[in-house]
């Protein structure tokens, strides 16, 4: 092999394995980064620095035996520098400072990095951030997403998130905000939007049939439910999220109720059915007991609901049969706990299928609420079909088919129309 090719080659092999080590540890490396200091923005532009220096380096040097190690090195390094100039030291809180001039790095070892992400969360759920940017900050800080998947994600412009994000991380660092896990009387307040984070994370990389975020996600929710023992929600996530990665991910799509049952990961059903009983089990005791952190409704939460609604579907890999009726008290509950667009789309196709056609369409939202809303034209086109309405269905397919960014379910969409 020439020079040529061997360059080209260890330069692929350099950037596979910083893309890997990004996708796999962004969100440790920045709590473990960010820590020390509370300096947020200087934790991602030191890690930036190091990425940039490992793609020029690697392919030269090889691919150290400790990516991790290397990058958390070298970027300690470039904030240590920061840290020592004085431009920086103006810029800090007074309260991040230690008086003795002690270097905020020095505790830092790059072989064994901790996993401090669940500080890093509740830093940013943290009462002094605007409670409207909390869980775009954890999914950016501690799950890696880029401003303009979150802003997608809330249905604003990217530029306008990213301003957010921006005033969050400075706000952290002129505040002081400590990096620490709460203790309960501080739960409720921060909570929500941690739980909500790791939801998203899970959601926004549900259709991408790698394992690593989504693989994080159930990471990070089975270790919160952990952590807080008796939070019902917190395990009501859990197995959200591992009910949720029971079904093949990626490539074709097919609606859960044409998937076949053989496909699905049984072990992943039973450990996500275990984690249900145990929130429904918590949330029962919690309330004859009068205790728990966010002082724990009689009723089940919205975690909780919609876990049970992924059981309902998954439990035909037992039965053979989807419990349509089920599934609607479930989708009744899910309304009055936590009313949306999307839970009522999604009720009106199951209300469809349990009582009829006419009926589903009838409880699908009004035209003006559905909008560029695309699981609205889908449900509807669905309704429209299996009640014989060819024509109508077919405009509303055409609708759906437009709005969908994803080419799998597109290509879907497209076979059913046809």
């Amino acid at each position: 092999m020439d020079d040529g090719r061997l360059s080209d080659a260890a330069q692929a092999a350099a950037r596979a394995a910083a893309a890997h080590a990004a996708r796999d540890s962004y969100g440790r490396l920045i709590a473990v980064l960010a820590a020390g200091t509370g300096d947020l923005a200087l934790a991602e532009d030191a890690l930036g620095d190091a990425f940039a220096e490992a793609l020029e380096r690697w392919p030269a040097s090889g691919i150290p035996q400790n990516p991790e190690g290397w990058l958390i090195t070298v970027a300690r390094n470039r904030q240590r520098d920061a840290w020592k100039s004085a431009a920086a030291r103006t810029s800090v809180s007074l309260e991040t400072v230690d008086p003795a001039g002690a270097d905020p790095f020095d505790g830092i070892d790059p072989l064994r990095i901790p996993d401090r992400r669940l500080e890093l969360c509740f830093a940013c759920a943290h009462p002094a951030i605007d409670a409207s940017v909390r869980t775009p900050l954890i999914l950016q800080a501690v799950l890696g997403f880029e401003a303009a998947q979150i802003a997608a994600a809330y249905a604003v412009p990217t530029a306008t998130m990213a301003q957010r994000l921006v005033r969050a991380k400075r706000r952290i660092a002129r505040a002081g905000i400590p990096f620490a896990i709460p203790d309960r009387r501080a739960m409720p307040e921060r909570l929500p939007a941690v739980l909500e984070a790791v939801y998203g994370c899970a959601a926004i990389t549900w259709r991408d049939d790698r394992d690593s975020l989504a693989g994080e996600a159930r990471y990070l929710a089975v270790t919160l439910a952990a952590l807080l023992e008796r939070e019902p929600e917190a395990w009501a996530l859990a197995a959200l999220i591992r009910l949720s990665l029971a079904r093949p991910r990626g490539g074709r799509y097919i609606p859960v109720e044409e998937q076949d049952p053989a496909t699905w990961d049984a072990r992943a059903i039973a450990e996500g059915e275990s984690y249900l009983r145990r929130a429904a089990d918590l949330r029962e005791r919690a309330h004859k007991a009068g205790t728990g952190i966010a002082g724990v409704a009689p009723g089940p939460g919205r975690f909780e609901l919609e876990a049970a609604i992924q059981a309902v579907h998954l439990d035909r890999h037992r039965t053979g049969e989807t419990g349509w009726p089920a599934l609607r008290e479930l989708y009744a509950a899910l309304l009055v706990v936590a009313p949306s667009l999307g839970a009522e789309v999604a009720a009106a196709a199951v209300i469809g299928r349990a009582d009829g056609m006419a009926a589903g369409l009838a409880a699908l939202p009004a035209p003006a609420r559905g909008g560029s809303f695309q699981p609205w034209w889908a449900t509807r086109a669905d309704l429209l079909r299996r009640a014989g309405r060819d024509a109508e269905a077919d405009a509303a397919y055409a609708r759906a088919i437009e709005l969908t960014p994803d080419p799998d379910v597109r290509a879907f969409l497209e076979r059913r129309r046809g």
